[in-house]
């Protein structure tokens, strides 16, 4: 807009993309106006049913981002997340997991180097093996070999699983010893 003369329909259509989650792209020469080309990021087919999933686990899913506002609220919106938190520059990441974990157990999943910090300081760190940074993968706890978000649900289901294993295991091997010591 310092450069070249923008029409009103041009905005206007900055907008619309922009509300749709999309990065408008402007080209032009010589302080002429020659086209706008839309990019934008797709959510993985499985997301928001993953989401969902981790919804009805009791998960509050949050989506921490780097991009711009009204592009992330609208792919959040698409993905189904509770909340957005946008225009996080990478060191930020680390500062708004602090944050989260005042309201309780905090997971962080990513995949790129700007994750590895918030990924370490989460209560468990989870990374995005098949598309992550080695950076990232060396920070998590865990590591998916499958980009899916439905992997993340399994992988949440299956510690919750053995969580509750383990209660069991510990409960019954402590009533055993307490019948052992009743008996001696």
């Amino acid at each position: 807009s310092e450069k070249i003369q923008m029409p009103d329909e041009i905005k206007a259509k900055y907008e619309q993309l922009s509300e749709e989650g999309k990065t408008p792209l402007f080209f032009a020469r010589d302080a002429e106006l020659y086209g706008i080309i839309a990019v934008a990021d797709t959510i993985k087919e499985d997301s928001p049913e993953a989401i969902k999933e981790m919804q009805n686990m009791g998960i509050h899913v949050v989506m921490l981002t780097g991009d711009k506002e009204r592009t992330a609220k609208a792919i959040g919106a698409n993905a189904g997340v509770d909340e957005v938190i946008a225009g996080v520059l990478p060191d930020g990441k680390e500062s708004v997991i602090r944050k989260l974990q005042r309201k309780g157990k905090v997971i962080m999943v990513g995949d790129g180097i700007n994750d590895a910090p918030a990924i370490k300081h989460a209560d468990v760190g989870i990374a995005m093996g098949k598309s992550g940074s080695d950076i990232c993968k060396e920070a998590a706890d865990i590591v998916l070999l499958d980009d899916g978000f439905s992997t993340i649900v399994n992988a949440i289901s299956f510690g919750r699983n053995v969580y509750q294993n383990l209660q069991r295991f510990i409960i019954f091997q402590l009533s055993v010893n307490v019948s052992a010591l009743l008996f001696i």
